[in-house]
């Protein structure tokens, strides 16, 4: 309900939902907002999927695993001149949302809202920043915490 809150300002009409924790997020999200249905991203590929719309994708809880990330080909129709938000699970290096918004550019969306659950410290600014100097200002969460690094016998936020 609150990511719902915070993307409905931005009144989308189609939501994005990112693999994989993020997909039942964006469903409910999207069933709150009454669409009746979702643009849900993979990282399996289908034979029908294209090359041309896929990104490598990492993320902070996989460094060395590559994959892609990928978008059906026809699903386009369903994201041409809409409003999009996307939702995902947490933010932290913003390597995987970075690759995100990269896939959704190739299609020629650019989203109007990011979404995510949790804001894990602040080095995502400047990964999305790097890629887009507007990017950051879409990104908006439920919770924020720190990224902790073990220092010494505890820790500290990073």
């Amino acid at each position: 309900e609150a990511m719902t809150n915070l993307v409905a300002r931005a009144a989308p009409d189609v939501i994005v939902g990112v693999p994989t924790l993020g997909l039942p997020l964006a469903e409910g999200v999207a069933r709150r907002l009454g669409h009746e249905r979702l643009v849900a991203l993979s990282t399996s590929r289908k034979f029908w999927y294209e090359e041309a719309f896929s990104e490598p994708i990492s993320s902070i809880t996989s460094p060395t695993h590559a994959k892609r990330l990928f978008l059906d080909p026809r699903l386009l129709p369903l994201l041409s001149g809409k409003r999009v938000a996307v939702i995902d699970d947490v933010v932290s290096s913003g390597r995987s949302l970075v690759a995100t918004l990269r896939l959704l550019r190739k299609a020629e969306v650019e989203p109007v809202a990011v979404a995510v659950a949790m804001l894990q410290g602040g080095r995502w600014r400047e990964a999305l920043a790097d890629a887009d100097a507007g990017w950051p200002a879409l990104v908006q969460g439920v919770i924020a915490s720190p990224l902790l690094e073990k220092s010494g016998d505890g820790w500290v936020a990073t």
